[in-house]
């Protein structure tokens, strides 16, 4: 049957992501650096995406094309989360890595060897671990009645101070919105504003194009988890300043 549904031109995709957060069935991914419909099934074709493109890269044509299935999108969208009195809970992830396992470094005694050759030891600002957003728990202790600071993998290489400036006395999820599962994001980020009492966020993110779909992925989560949060985002240059 013909219908209407999203195309994409590839041409044109820079990869940016801002499309991903606001298809709410789920049925864009980013893939080898392009935003692509992963499944014919999951678009009704009625483009909320198209608005969020800056490269004017999507677009609504009539193809051929299976006919629109909400079943299919629930179970795409739902498979891997349970939800309890509305609130999203995200299942951990079954890697088996011990690694993953929770940790607030808040409940633990620090001690720390003397400094090398006379210098002055930078203290981490770090509170918890794992800080990927794949691999946090949103019921994880260290959410609780935090400020957390949602940060681009990059933005700790490219900035020196990060520790001090943006990360001391925060709870962190890092992620990579060009290479990483958007819609994912989105529902892994409600969760933990549902979950927690989250007082603030700040987010900090790379100059380049595509990293700004963090800030799409933070804006919908917010709306999702019907929290009303002050947001403090700060970009940085690939040389490492604050823009």
């Amino acid at each position: 049957m013909k219908r209407e549904i999203v195309f994409i031109d590839e041409e044109k995709c820079n990869g940016c992501g801002l499309c991903i957060p606001n298809c709410a069935e789920g049925a864009l991914k980013i893939i080898n650096g392009k935003a692509k419909l992963v499944d014919d099934s999951f678009c009704d074709g009625l483009g909320a995406c198209l608005g969020h493109c800056p490269q004017d890269a999507i677009q609504i044509i009539k193809r051929d094309a299976p006919e629109f299935d909400e079943e299919a999108v629930e179970k795409h969208l739902h498979g891997n989360v349970k939800k309890t009195a509305d609130v999203p809970v995200v299942k951990e992830v079954a890697c088996g890595c011990p690694g993953s396992m929770a940790v607030d470094f808040r409940t633990e005694r620090k001690t720390h060897a003397p400094p090398a050759s006379g210098s002055p030891r930078q203290e981490s600002g770090l509170r918890q671990w794992p800080v990927q957003m794949t691999l946090v728990s949103p019921q994880a202790s260290y959410f609780k009645d935090s400020e957390l600071l949602v940060a681009a993998d990059c933005v700790p290489f490219a900035y020196a101070n990060f520790h001090s400036d943006f990360l001391a006395g925060k709870s962190v999820v890092i992620g990579c919105p060009k290479l990483d599962d958007a819609a994912s994001y989105v529902e892994k980020l409600t969760a933990i504003l549902k979950n927690n009492n989250i007082k603030s966020i700040t987010l900090v993110n790379m100059e380049v194009p595509c990293c700004f779909g963090l800030q799409s992925i933070v804006e919908e989560a917010v709306k999702k988890s019907g929290k009303i949060l002050p947001i403090r985002q700060t970009v940085i240059t690939i040389r490492g300043e604050k823009q």
